[in-house]
């Protein structure tokens, strides 16, 4: 059996691991639990490293397992949300390690190389797999085409009109972004973080007991958020589909 490797790698504003576990709760109002997936070496801890460090490394270690990252975000004025990533292998070998983490994830970056064909080819069976073990559960998910800085050297192999129609198909927002340049980092996490919260307040995305995908440290504060919003519409919620 692999051993699971997690390295705390936190970057709380400067804050070294330790200290950071003696922080007040009232830091942050909600906790979303990100995963990232996609083939290995296509870039996934590069994305993390260069958004929660703001650093980019041309050569990095594969992921052994699976490494977890923090960061913090406002989501909107007055509200901090703690991301908490974990970073997972694409190698086969260490799949039934990475799967454990699916069923408490509550989004996903679903990571291509732009350079890779099979990395792209690989994506439905990526999400198919996440949304089969995260049932009961819902996943929202941000697809990203990685190494943007490569399309002009001409070895891009995915053309964003291939992307946004396999996003289309999903169902999800497509990003393609660079950690080399930091070309739509921040906006490809961001957004998903928002698709999370925005799925928070509309009831889309369910705080349920024993389910760590998303932690509230003010459960009756969110009910009162959500009553005070005004629905455009009072269609009934689709339950039918686990991801997004």
């Amino acid at each position: 059996m692999w051993t699971l490797l997690k390295t705390c790698r936190e970057k709380i504003y400067g804050v070294n691991c330790l200290e950071a576990a003696k922080m007040d709760l009232t830091l942050w109002q909600y906790q979303f639990r990100i995963i990232m997936l996609g083939d290995s070496t296509v870039g996934k801890s590069s994305l993390l490293k260069r958004y929660t460090e703001d650093l980019f490394l041309d050569s990095i270690n594969q992921t052994v397992g699976v490494d977890f990252y923090v960061h913090f975000l406002e989501v909107e004025p007055g509200v901090r949300v703690k991301l908490q990533f974990w970073d997972t292998a694409g190698q086969e070998r260490f799949r039934s390690v990475t799967r454990s983490y699916y069923r408490n994830s509550v989004g996903g970056l679903l990571v291509f190389d732009i350079t890779s064909r099979s990395s792209f080819e690989h994506i439905k069976g990526w999400h198919a797999e996440v949304c089969e073990h995260v049932k009961p559960h819902k996943v929202l998910f941000v697809l990203v085409g990685h190494k943007s800085d490569q399309e002009a050297n001409g070895e891009k192999m995915v053309s964003r009109e291939e992307a946004e129609k396999l996003a289309g198909q999903l169902g999800v927002p497509y990003v393609e972004a660079s950690a080399k340049t930091g070309q739509n980092v921040k906006q490809a996490f961001e957004l998903l973080a928002q698709r999370v919260y925005q799925g928070l307040l509309s009831g889309e995305i369910e705080l349920q007991e024993g389910w760590d995908g998303v932690k509230c440290a003010a459960p009756q504060a969110l009910q009162l958020h959500r009553a005070s919003l005004t629905q455009p519409s009072t269609a009934p919620k689709n339950n039918k589909k686990c991801c997004g």
